[in-house]
C-alpha cells in the first residue's frame, strides 16, 4: 500500500437541473485531486452495492454517524465500490443515503492502485473491493482499517475493522 492515494479519475453522474426529463443527470470526471485536495476525508470501500452486509449495517453506519464525524474535522465522507454510476446512485436511493457521497470505481482503476482489488468469482461477482475504511488528508493515507483474510475468492465477508465506530475512535 502506498501512502498516497492513486490518482486516477473516476466517472460520475452529477443532477444538472438544465437537462429535462426523467433522467436529469450528465456525465462529470471526478479526479482523486478533486476529492482529496486540502481535505480531510474517510472512505469506506465496500464490495458491493445491494449486498447484505454493506446495505444492512456497513454505509447505513456511516450514514447514521456523518454528523459525529464532521463534528471531528472530516470534510466529507465518501463510499466507494467497483460499481457504476447507475448503481452506487440507485444503491443510496434505495437506502436512503442523503450525506455520505457515493463514489463509483467501475473500472476498479482506483481499488486496482490501492492493492485492494480481489475476486469474488465464488459469489458470481468477479473482480470487487475488499472492504476496508481509511482516512485520507490531502491525498495521504494516514490510517487504513482493511479487514482481515485478504485474499480472492475469500469464502467469509469479514467486517470486524472497517466499521463507522472503530474509524471515530480513531479520530479522537
Amino acid at each position: 500500500m502506498t501512502n498516497q492515494v492513486p490518482d486516477i479519475t473516476f466517472k460520475t453522474r452529477v443532477r444538472d437541473e438544465s437537462i429535462d426529463g426523467d433522467n436529469p443527470f450528465r456525465w462529470q470526471d471526478v479526479t482523486t485531486n478533486d476529492i482529496f485536495k486540502g481535505k480531510s476525508i474517510v472512505v469506506l470501500a465496500l464490495p458491493g452495492a445491494f449486498t447484505p452486509t454493506c446495505s444492512s449495517t456497513h454505509l447505513p453506519g456511516f450514514e447514521a454517524k456523518y454528523d459525529e464525524f464532521k463534528a471531528k474535522g472530516i470534510d466529507e465522507i465518501y463510499c466507494l465500490s467497483v460499481n457504476d454510476a447507475f448503481t452506487m446512485f440507485q444503491w443510496s436511493k434505495n437506502l436512503g443515503v442523503e450525506k455520505v457521497k457515493m463514489l463509483p470505481d467501475g473500472n476498479a482503476d482506483f481499488t486496482r492502485l490501492m492493492g485492494m482489488l480481489v475476486k469474488k468469482e465464488n459469489l458470481g461477482f468477479g473482480d470487487r473491493t475488499w472492504r476496508y475504511s481509511m482516512h485520507v488528508v490531502d491525498g495521504e493515507i494516514k490510517q487504513l482499517f482493511a479487514e482481515p483474510g485478504l485474499m480472492d475468492n475469500c469464502p467469509d465477508d469479514p467486517f470486524t475493522c472497517s466499521d463507522a465506530d472503530t474509524m471515530l475512535n480513531y479520530l479522537v
